[in-house]
């Protein structure tokens, strides 16, 4: 069973990822930072934060289909 800290985690994740998919990069920003807040060394949060940041300054087409497409190495 997960501890009630991890459950936060996890809870902040999964909706900010329902965010993301929406598009509401500012409110899943939010949500992966409060996920980080609990546990700092939480890469998938910290992916998806660095992802909103992104698409927040530069928007995906509308036709985007969730697909991050890195640019760098």
């Amino acid at each position: 069973m997960l501890s009630e800290q991890m459950q936060q985690v996890l809870k902040s994740y999964n909706e900010g990822l329902a965010l993301y998919k929406k598009r509401e990069f500012k409110m899943a920003a939010e949500m992966f930072k409060k996920a980080l807040a609990i546990k700092k060394e939480d890469g998938p949060s910290q992916v998806y934060l660095d992802r909103c940041v992104h698409f927040i300054e530069e928007p995906p087409p509308a036709d985007w289909d969730g697909v991050y497409v890195m640019k760098t190495k």
